[in-house]
């Protein structure tokens, strides 16, 4: 549309029209406009929080999977887009998007341990070894000769390949540190619940079991009174144990390793400096190379698997390595030590006292006569101290997680604003009642055998074995035949054992 000029009657063009802020100039093209109209929506975004989409995990996973493509980042990309005349603002923003960006990639780059190869090996190896290779022969006693040496040997393997399944998974994610986060990423949030129930029903079971050794040694070194009597006058001994720091407490752990490598030395000598039987290792004692029974297999499958059930710790170790790289060659030599050492315990013990082999082999050391009094006697005294050292660091996550559910906890609201003596108070009480009830259930179920046969049967499968199977089930969400088998096993011989441990 043209003017006229009233004066001259000229014919003269409209003026141009400035561009109006915020509308694209003609001309520009598409790629402007789009520009533009991504800058407002960033602006608009980060100045209206309620906008914001909430990122998913998914798209938290992209992000950090996806590297730089031609050299850039993402955030440098958005920064590129924006022309030289964009909003400050706008550019504040991406710098803190850089920034933060750059944040959460050292959080999840990989920070190596400190431990050599040869630290973690040892550290791996003494947590296996404990106070379970005591029953190692009544296992043998139980399963026969064919039976025990195929099922120390499968459990030996299926437990070191368990082990390497929770390194594999840990390697996949930096923030990953304990079994409970393992369990976290492969079965959700809720299954914190039922992995932390199963390892203070474990433990609980471990402290029982340290009750009962702690009687049973004192009775075979000192007869005057029963082994009930001599639980029950422990709790002056267990109870304040459990008050103790733990820097007190980690010193007093190697009584434990001490403890056992002299009872495996005392068995040894004493089985060679003996010709006769029983006790003799010139001349065995009679055994079978068949089962003893259905019930007693089942038995024996619990007491087989409570060695190898380290699992619950082996994850922070493995964390914990310098090269990481070379924790499947150290898990290897760590659990053909501990099969190794099981099995010579498990077979000299049965060949030198044969069927008749007590639940503690401890306690045929002393009443089969022809041995070194003195030795034995030094041998079964530490294993009485042992449990007194052990107890308080045993119940130690029990009584945290008690404490944190009932409130009692320095972080707990309710510890705040409960006055300090009370919670104290309370405190005591329930660590208190804990070590009590765990006398009661020694005096209770008596039987050391059925107690390490219920933590090898119930716990020990399922922490060792059925846990890190279903977690790589879970997460590569395809079952092999082999994964399947094993699960398989593991439940019935699982269900198996912990029905013959109480029916015992």
């Amino acid at each position: 549309m043209e003017g006229h000029d009233n004066s001259g009657g000229e014919v003269t063009p409209r003026s141009v029209s400035r561009p109006i802020p915020g509308r694209p100039v003609p001309g520009r093209g598409r790629r402007t406009r789009n520009r533009q109209n991504r800058s407002r929506l960033e602006l608009a975004t980060e100045q209206s929080p309620l906008l914001r989409k909430e990122p998913s995990r998914s798209s938290i996973v992209r992000q950090y999977t996806q590297g730089p493509v031609d050299g850039l980042s993402v955030a440098d990309t958005q920064a590129g887009e924006l022309d030289e005349g964009g909003d400050a603002q706008a550019q504040k923003t991406l710098q803190l998007r850089r920034k933060s960006s750059a944040i959460s990639k050292v959080e999840k780059e990989f920070v190596p341990g400190r431990s050599t190869f040869g630290q973690t090996l040892f550290n791996s190896i003494a947590i296996l070894l404990g106070f379970g290779m005591l029953s190692e022969p009544l296992a043998f006693a139980y399963a026969g000769w064919i039976g025990g040496t195929i099922l120390i040997i499968f459990y030996g393997l299926i437990t070191c390949y368990t082990a390497k399944i929770l390194a594999q998974i840990m390697a996949s994610d930096p923030q990953i540190r304990t079994y409970a986060d393992i369990g976290n990423v492969a079965f959700g949030p809720r299954s914190r619940f039922i992995t932390s129930s199963l390892f203070c029903l474990e433990l609980f079971s471990v402290s029982v079991v340290l009750v009962t050794l702690f009687g049973d040694s004192l009775h075979s070194v000192i007869p005057t009174y029963s082994s009930e009597t001599y639980k029950i006058i422990g709790l002056a001994i267990f109870i304040p144990s459990v008050f103790c720091p733990l820097s007190v407490l980690s010193y007093t752990s190697i009584i434990g390793i001490i403890s056992t490598l002299l009872i495996v030395a005392v068995l040894f000598i004493d089985g060679l400096s003996k010709t006769d039987s029983p006790g003799s290792l010139w001349s065995p004692a009679p055994t079978n190379f068949l089962i003893a029974g259905w019930g007693e297999l089942g038995i024996a499958f619990g007491l087989f698997m409570a060695g190898f059930s380290g699992h619950a710790v082996l994850p922070s170790l493995a964390r914990d390595m310098a090269n990481p790289k070379e924790f499947n060659r150290m898990i290897n030599m760590a659990f053909t030590a501990a099969t190794i050492i099981y099995a010579i315990i498990g077979g000299c013990g049965y060949l030198m006292f044969g069927n008749s082999v007590s639940d503690e082999v401890s306690e045929d050391l002393l009443a089969t006569p022809g041995y070194n009094v003195f030795l034995n006697k030094v041998a079964v005294w530490s294993l009485v101290i042992m449990p007194l050292t052990k107890f308080a660091l045993s119940t130690r996550p029990v009584n945290i997680t008690l404490e944190i559910i009932l409130g009692l906890d320095a972080q707990s609201q309710q510890s705040t604003t409960r006055p300090r003596f009370l919670t104290d108070l309370l405190v005591v009480i329930e660590r208190s009642v804990f070590a009590c009830l765990s006398v009661a259930v020694s005096i209770f179920i008596p039987d050391f055998s059925s107690m390490m046969a219920f933590v090898g049967s119930f716990s020990a499968f399922i922490l060792c074995v059925i846990g890190p199977v279903s977690a790589k089930i879970a997460l590569s969400r395809k079952c092999s035949w082999a994964d399947a088998g094993l699960m398989g096993i593991a439940i019935i011989m699982a269900a198996w054992g912990t029905i013959a441990a109480f029916a015992a």
